[in-house]
């Protein structure tokens, strides 16, 4: 018995992907993926700087200006953002925190401390709080802080 093409073989036996096909779809489905995959990095880094930049320039603006009202001053840089959440020895007594909602100060995107200085370097009426950025080294080009423009390296605080 021979098997012919017949006419009366249903539309949807005719109708499939050959094998070829399949492994296409397969290969253009991987290149894309990886290319995905490999500029992941980029997509996130300049949500992390981003994260950084409003912690820095609205954040702790709110949270220092509460403290400032209450207590007539900003914390030292000796008392630090630590003061927003526990009340410095010398002004307890005026304390009225804590001035940011967690148990702690948040660590930046890359999972380092945020630094403090006041009065501030590159704030000179107010006070500086930046992040050491991507890197990790405090005073390089690419720190992110409350302050406009310029180059971080020049002024940072050290």
């Amino acid at each position: 018995m021979r098997l012919r093409f017949s006419p009366r073989l249903p539309r949807y036996a005719l109708r499939a992907f050959t094998l070829l096909e399949i492994l296409v779809v397969l290969a253009i489905i991987g290149l894309l993926a990886g290319l995905a995959i490999t500029n992941i990095d980029k997509i996130f880094g300049g949500a992390q700087i981003t994260t950084a930049q409003l912690f820095v320039k609205e954040t702790m603006k709110t949270a220092l200006t509460t403290y400032r009202i209450s207590l007539g001053d900003y914390p030292s840089t000796a008392d630090g953002l630590q003061a927003l959440i526990t009340p410095p020895s010398s002004k307890a007594d005026r304390w009225r925190g804590p001035y940011i909602t967690d148990s702690k100060v948040p660590l930046d995107p890359w999972g380092e401390p945020y630094q403090y200085a006041y009065p501030g370097k590159r704030n000179k009426s107010g006070y500086d709080v930046w992040s050491k950025g991507p890197d990790k080294q405090d005073g390089t080009e690419d720190d992110i802080g409350n302050w406009d423009g310029g180059s971080a390296v020049a002024d940072a605080p050290k």
